[in-house]
């Protein structure tokens, strides 16, 4: 089910709320540089750690110009536990119907225990200021990965 959105090409555009309500778009971003990673449940062990490390990286993430974004199939009043119990300073997609997930390749079946089910892929993509995908992480561990986003960010200054 890995992606088949390659670095280069323009970035799916979607159109979703958020975990406060409000509708957001990719083209509310033009202009920054967006991290839109994807991870398949809030309050699950791995999603945390990722959530975690993008919270405390923030601050230099913000510096390198760049929007942080989580999506996953939960919807809002979960994603709202999920950022109040790990005091997440970024915006959550409720992807609940799995359209921006169907967009991005990262939506399909999935297998855990002899079970399968349909899910998503853990992968962030970095778009760029003109819209246009920059980088694609299609399989993330989530220990250390937010700082492997940063490092790519501090090596790929925007301009340079």
């Amino acid at each position: 089910m890995a992606t088949e959105l390659k670095e280069g090409q323009p970035a799916p555009d979607f159109t979703v709320e958020t975990d406060k309500g409000e509708t957001v778009s990719l083209k509310d971003f033009t202009g920054k540089r967006v991290v839109l990673y994807f991870y398949p449940k809030d309050n699950t062990p791995g999603c945390n750690m990722e959530a975690c490390g993008f919270r405390d990286n923030m601050d230099m993430l913000e510096g390198e110009g760049a929007a942080v974004v989580g999506v996953s199939l939960d919807d809002a009043a979960s994603h709202q536990k999920f950022r109040a119990k790990f005091d997440l300073p970024f915006t959550l997609l409720t992807d609940t119907e799995h359209k921006v997930a169907d967009a991005y390749g990262v939506y399909g079946q999935k297998s855990f225990l002899g079970k399968k089910y349909m899910g998503v892929d853990r992968a962030t993509f970095i778009i760029g200021p003109d819209g246009k995908l920059e980088k694609v992480w299609a399989k993330v561990n989530p220990l250390g990965h937010a700082k492997s986003v940063l490092a790519w960010l501090q090596e790929n200054k925007v301009g340079s």
